[in-house]
């Protein structure tokens, strides 16, 4: 079974939920391309639009956008996604996925485009604190 970790982030406030997804919804998501716009009432959030904006599978390794292959290569990097060079004119061979959806992945980030009623942090309550035992 697919299991999925979104990270979604509100514009509106610069706050970010997590929502665990699997089973229907983690499938509703397969084979979905990085910069898709999808509906998330499959995700249990009624009346919003969300734009996939990135992903990294379990070892760390982040989807790039531009990239139009569903597997895992090392590419030749100058920086972006995957690679912040330090010096001018580095380059460097690093691993980046492709920027479809599949099941290696473990997080996918996204952000609102279209709000619904209810708002985020209705549907997302903070979890309260817990106390450290002494």
């Amino acid at each position: 079974m697919v299991e999925f970790k979104i990270v979604l982030s509100d514009p509106k406030n610069g706050q970010s939920h997590k929502v665990d997804v699997s089973g229907g919804a983690a499938a509703f998501l397969m084979g979905k391309h990085v910069g898709d716009e999808v509906d998330a009432t499959s995700l249990g959030i009624a009346g919003y639009r969300i734009k996939i904006t990135g992903a990294s599978d379990r070892n760390g390794t982040p989807a790039k956008q531009n990239l139009p292959f569903a597997g895992r290569r090392k590419l030749l990097l100058s920086g972006g996604v995957g690679f912040h060079p330090v010096m001018d004119g580095e380059r460097r061979r690093k691993p980046v996925r492709g920027n479809e959806i599949m099941a290696d992945f473990v997080q996918i980030n996204a952000k609102v485009t279209t709000y619904g009623e209810k708002g985020l942090e209705e549907l997302f309550p903070k979890a309260a604190p817990a106390e450290k035992a002494a």
